[in-house]
């Protein structure tokens, strides 16, 4: 039988990274944010009511819902508009999670296979509760005698979000525009110094999805999940800062890091499933192994 303390604490992870849905959160309370009559978020309430200050961008609330105005009737004029509200929204102290201005624009719609309607500063995506997407990469070595290690990554302790956690080997944001397999490449570049030639031998396996809500708002977030098995001389060297060390570790020691507060929490959720698709969770031993394929797996 697994350890009922380590599998709990997974399950804790989960239920964080899916607040959105449980009994007492803000959903009940929050506006759906349409755009042409499609939903592509959730305002909540203190938000919803800094809108009112621009009635020529956002009409006022009707029937639980926080439009856009009709007359926004292009991507470039719901982009710019927006831009302007949300740049004038940077005065409010209460909005911390527009102190971490990433000049990044992310697309916002639907669902990832329509068409966007427009674009959204990173920063501000959780006080619309836009979906975001993002690309992680299993970076992992096999020894002649099959032995799995995967290569973690410390974050910098100068990161805007959980500096100094433990995270997949790269990742990064779905920037408006780019597409998937650009991003990995880039990431893995940028973060890892892995060579194109290598990066682009990454499988795409999966994508890890949740909703969870903090004091920054609503973050209903997709992950692209890759797995590159790595050369075992190859060893992944600091680039752009964005990390402080590199290891190369053990998988029953990947495991039992998940269960820690040392791991940035998507990207645990990233190697939880990494662990469960190479069967190293197994539901004949792991009483809530279906509760972790259905915690990773919520749609948005």
């Amino acid at each position: 039988m697994a350890s009922c303390s380590w599998a709990e604490n997974i399950l804790q992870l989960l239920r964080k990274m899916n607040n959105f849905y449980l009994p007492g959160s803000c959903r009940s309370s929050c506006f759906r944010f349409e755009i042409e009559g499609a939903q592509v978020g959730w305002i909540p309430p203190h938000v919803a009511s800094l809108l009112a200050r621009y009635p020529d961008v956002f009409s006022p609330p009707h029937q639980g819902a926080v439009t856009l105005c009709h007359s926004l009737d292009s991507y470039e004029k719901r982009s710019e508009a927006v831009s302007y509200v949300v740049q004038a929204l940077r005065q409010e102290p209460s909005l911390t999670c527009l102190k971490g201005w990433r000049d990044e624009k992310y697309s916002v719609m639907p669902r990832f296979s329509d068409c966007p309607l427009m674009w959204m500063e990173r920063a501000a995506t959780s006080l619309f509760g836009v979906k975001r997407y993002g690309v992680h990469i299993n970076g992992y070595t096999v020894s002649d005698r099959q032995e799995v290690c995967m290569w973690l990554a410390r974050r910098s302790h100068t990161k805007q979000t959980y500096p100094g956690l433990l995270d997949n080997m790269a990742a990064g944001g779905l920037a408006a525009g780019v597409g998937i397999k650009h991003t990995l490449v880039k990431e893995c570049q940028e973060e890892a110094c892995v060579p194109a030639a290598i990066a682009k031998r990454a499988r795409p396996v999966a994508t890890v999805s949740y909703t969870y809500e903090d004091e920054e708002g609503v973050f209903p977030e997709s992950q692209f999940v890759f797995d590159l098995e790595l050369p075992l001389e190859f060893k992944p060297r600091i680039g752009d800062g964005e990390v402080q060390e590199f290891y190369l570790l053990p998988i029953d020691k990947v495991k039992e890091l998940l269960a820690t507060d040392d791991f940035k929490p998507n990207s645990a959720m990233v190697v939880l499933d990494f662990l469960i698709r190479h069967s190293y969770i197994d539901p004949d031993t792991e009483p809530y192994y279906q509760d972790f394929v259905t915690g990773l797996h919520q749609i948005l």
